[in-house]
């Protein structure tokens, strides 16, 4: 078969690229910066340069294809322009839809985030929780408008499924999207001496394998008009930390750091960054998100897809092997 791919050099895209080669399925994917093509250059590959907010060039490079992977996305946590969040998460959505719409696409996978249905109060957060706090950054609230627009093209006879992954760690390149992997490498060089708060907030992680076997089973079995969280294990800083210690055999202390000296720390950073044009270690934002629990359940993907998570600790030993030989 032959695939459309947006964000192909991305953590998520590069990684399905090489899933869907490997299985001998012909890619045109979308770049923006050749230098960052490298992991992906293959014979089943069309490299196209191009990007979602320019349609002309959208529509050349979809056509030919039935499927569609819409991965593309800023998910900077700051950016100079936070327009660009708009711009591109929501305008390049519609313009990815306009031309499946228009090119006759069988069916597109959207690519969102678990953050849009909001932290977990009182219960692990699923696809019919309805969000009871404002969104924290400008990334879940464009990603959000994203997904509500993405639907209405259902309407409109595009069969659009959309999988939203939680936080996504493993192999690939140390990018913002990939920031629980750079956190490993970090430890395992003994650069990250933090413990965020008491440790008992409760996130999310998923290993980047699931979430690309997650895609193609949300093309090969979702539902139209049907979101699907992609997750791996609900643990605390703590417990993650303590994975760490106990797989990569480093055992270093860690500073309990509250979250009130974070939030403080980051305004000085934020404010740094507008100043000097440099990028902050952390925002406000991203300082109180992390101030939540982010307990999530992936039954329905379970259920619906076979979508079948690794364990965290299998997937964080996966990630320390890989991360050493990097590191070298």
């Amino acid at each position: 078969m032959r695939f459309f791919v947006t964000g192909a050099t991305g953590f998520i895209g590069s990684a399905l690229v090489r899933k869907l080669r490997e299985a001998n399925h012909i890619v045109h994917a979308l770049f923006r910066s050749k230098y960052k093509t490298a992991s992906i250059k293959h014979p089943n590959v069309r490299l196209i340069k191009g990007d979602i907010l320019n349609p002309i060039s959208l529509h050349k490079a979809m056509e030919g294809c039935l499927y569609v992977f819409h991965t593309a996305a800023i998910t900077k946590m700051w950016t100079k322009s936070p327009r660009l969040y708009y711009d591109i998460n929501v305008t390049g959505t519609k313009n990815v839809m306009e031309a499946a719409l228009n090119l006759g696409i069988k069916k597109v996978v959207l690519t969102s985030t678990a953050g849009v249905f909001g932290p977990s109060i009182n219960h692990e957060v699923n696809e019919n929780t309805i969000r009871k706090t404002k969104y924290f950054t400008k990334y879940e609230k464009s990603k959000a408008e994203a997904d509500s627009l993405a639907l209405d093209y259902v309407k409109k006879g595009i069969n659009v499924v959309i999988v939203h992954p939680t936080r996504i760690y493993g192999p690939g390149p140390f990018r913002e999207s990939n920031s629980i992997t750079k956190i490993m490498k970090l430890y395992i060089k003994g650069r990250w001496p933090f413990l965020p708060g008491k440790g008992n907030k409760i996130g999310n992680y998923v290993y980047i394998d699931d979430v690309i076997n997650g895609h193609i089973l949300a093309m090969e079995k979702g539902h139209s008009g049907e979101k699907y969280i992609l997750c791996g294990e609900n643990t605390s800083y703590r417990y993650f930390f303590n994975y760490l210690k106990k797989i990569s055999q480093k055992n270093y202390f860690l500073i309990r750091l509250p979250f009130f000296t974070i939030i403080s720390f980051s305004q000085i950073t934020k404010n740094l960054a507008k100043i000097f044009n440099q990028y902050p270690l952390i925002t406000p934002e991203m300082a109180k998100k992390l101030n939540q629990n982010w307990s999530v359940s992936c039954g329905k993907a379970k259920k619906e897809l076979g979508y079948r998570p690794t364990s965290l600790e299998k997937g964080i030993r996966k990630t320390i092997d890989w991360v050493k030989m990097e590191v070298k």
